[in-house]
């Protein structure tokens, strides 16, 4: 069955919801927000560049994850390094894969850049088969660029 979503009404909804400048409470309300509203999901959440080359587990929906991620490694680390939306319709196609849930089989990785420095990514996790479209693709990264807007970024790495 092919789902759609309206990603105009979550951008309005999203907006009301982030009522604060606060990166925790409104990294932890973007999780709770993308886990609830989008269908066929089984983890969302924020992965922090808090370390050099390194992401470090931040608020999530969904079983314990993984932690911590290199730059080297996996969907997340690809991301980081390359500060490009990674959309994976087979993760077990992905030769450095990691896999903290094995029902996981497609993912959408969407990095968070503040003042051009990556500041962490925003992972989706789901147990179907090529779960993410270029229309969620596009609709997930403006909901991004909104808790972007919306948020004070602070920052954990400083820039070279």
């Amino acid at each position: 069955m092919t789902h759609t979503t309206d990603y105009a009404l979550l951008n309005k909804q999203l907006h009301a919801l982030l009522d604060t400048r606060d990166w925790l409470t409104n990294s932890a309300q973007l999780s709770a927000f993308i886990f609830e509203q989008i269908p066929d999901l089984n983890w969302v959440g924020l992965y922090l560049h808090r370390e050099p080359e390194t992401l470090c587990l931040g608020p999530f929906q969904g079983k314990p994850a993984c932690h911590p991620i290199p730059f080297s490694k996996g969907v997340c680390g690809a991301a980081a390094r390359s500060s490009q939306t990674q959309r994976v319709g087979d993760v077990h196609a992905v030769a450095d894969h990691i896999a903290c849930d094995a029902d996981s089989r497609s993912e959408l990785v969407i990095p968070i850049v503040a003042d051009e420095t990556l500041w962490g990514v925003l992972d989706l996790d789901s147990p179907k088969l090529e779960r993410f479209s270029a229309a969620d693709q596009a609709g997930l990264e403006s909901l991004v660029a909104l808790f972007t807007q919306r948020t004070e970024l602070p920052r954990f790495i400083e820039a070279p």
